[in-house]
């Protein structure tokens, strides 16, 4: 399925869950690939992002049961892994190639990491500087800048290491890697970026501190089987957040949704433009907080968005995006020069649907200025291959003048394979 056409919506109403959080899924199969015994994951995304980390880990030797309900991790233990026979294949995978590419560094054998065409085209030197000097030996392509990446494993020592920008996918590389090092390896970020990776170390047993700006990991411990329930993803529910906010006369809940507080970036963005967000049943599984998320259909206003809640709420712009097209006034979004190296430039890419839609964008070099409007128009659109980009515009055409096409929607099967079907449920028309 190449476009689809959605219709404008008279409400959203209804009772929802969303799939299991992508970002959880990911490292419940990594930890579980190196921890000792038999690891359950309860909630696993099916998305094509994560069950590429899936045929990763059994290419390096791992058995994985997937009965469609649960899957088991038999672990191999911090030195089991296998080399593998071939290329691994990290599809559009941020996530995977980078966090992979950290534990990969540890093994003592050779392996090549590459993914589709999106993914060879986003920066790998955040995450080969700081693995070369533990002393891990990575070449690709533009000086081993980019993807494939062939990596020879080995003795890696602990290093400190500041990150010029605070990323949970380059925190958590360096930190897998920790765990092979010698000594201890400390990264520190200019704000906290999401803190996954921390919470199931923590789970699986590890030995590591979290300080004020960072995580310090000592290497050499091995990790412990454990059960993993992995919550809904807000990444997912944030699309339906907005849904609810800006279609008149809605209300929706979402059951069962991660609210890290690492993650909660877009939540207290939307309070702030006036929406009517409540949490309830607020409460921790596996480590991770969760609560249901109710919202009801709101008048929002235009605020400026920088500082330390950009990186919590990273991945969920191009939604606020859209939600800032219906706010009054102007949103000014800053501090998010991050969006430019995700699947797409995701700054450009929302600009010039915005404008499509007959929306006032302006562009700067770290965000965007939008000015919102109460009538935004049909036509057709182009998600650039980047799924939150694609939903995100989906969403738009609830509450647009006509039917907006949206093209290149193939990319929403790594993320929420079952986001289109979920959205008709819940748009009334």
């Amino acid at each position: 399925m190449n476009s689809i056409t959605i219709q404008p919506a008279a409400a959203v109403r209804g009772v929802i869950t969303v799939p299991g959080d992508k970002s959880i899924s990911h490292r419940s199969i990594m930890l579980g690939a190196i921890a000792n015994g038999i690891t359950t994951v309860r909630g696993f995304l099916r998305g094509e992002d994560n069950m590429s980390t899936m045929h990763a880990f059994r290419a390096m030797g791992v058995d994985i049961d997937d009965d469609g309900e649960t899957i088991r991790i038999t672990g191999r233990g911090l030195h089991g892994l296998k080399e593998p026979g071939d290329i691994l294949d990290c599809g559009n995978s941020g996530t995977t190639i980078r966090l992979i590419t950290g534990l990969l560094s540890g093994q003592s054998f050779f392996s090549v990491v590459t993914g589709d065409k999106y993914l060879r085209k986003r920066p790998m030197k955040r995450v080969v500087e700081p693995l070369s000097r533990m002393g891990a030996r990575i070449s690709g392509r533009n000086d081993g800048t980019l993807a494939p990446l062939a990596i020879n494993g080995g003795f890696l020592k602990g290093v400190e290491y500041q990150s010029p920008v605070s990323s949970a996918q380059i925190k958590s590389s360096i930190m897998l890697a920790g765990l092979y090092a010698d000594g201890e390896t400390r990264v520190s970020e200019p704000s906290l970026s999401r803190d996954h990776s921390e919470r199931m170390f923590r789970h699986f047993g590890a030995s590591l501190d979290v300080h004020s700006d960072g995580v310090a990991v000592r290497g050499g411990f091995e990790l412990t089987a454990r059960e993993v329930t992995v919550p809904g993803d807000i990444s997912s529910a944030a699309f339906f957040i907005v849904a609810a906010l800006i279609t008149p006369d809605s209300e929706l809940l979402i059951r069962n949704v991660g609210v890290n507080r690492s993650r909660t970036g877009v939540i207290d963005i939307l309070l702030a433009m006036g929406g009517d967000i409540q949490l309830q049943d607020e409460r921790e599984v596996s480590g991770e907080p969760v609560a249901d998320i109710l919202v009801r259909s709101s008048r929002l206003k235009g605020i400026a968005i920088s500082g330390s809640v950009v990186p919590r709420a990273i991945d969920e712009f191009p939604a606020i995006c859209i939600a800032a097209a219906r706010a009054e006034g102007v949103t000014s979004v800053r501090d998010a020069r991050e969006l430019r190296v995700k699947e797409t430039d995701r700054i450009t890419a929302m600009a010039n649907n915005l404008r499509k839609l007959g929306i006032t964008v302006t562009e700067t070099e770290d965000g965007m200025d939008i000015t919102g409007s109460e009538r935004l128009l049909g036509g057709t659109v182009d998600s650039c291959g980047d799924h939150r980009i694609a939903m995100s515009l989906s969403v738009a055409a609830l509450v647009a003048s006509g039917a907006i096409m949206v093209t290149d929607i193939g990319c929403v099967a790594t993320s929420f394979p079952t986001f289109f079907p979920l959205l008709e449920k819940v748009s009334s028309k």
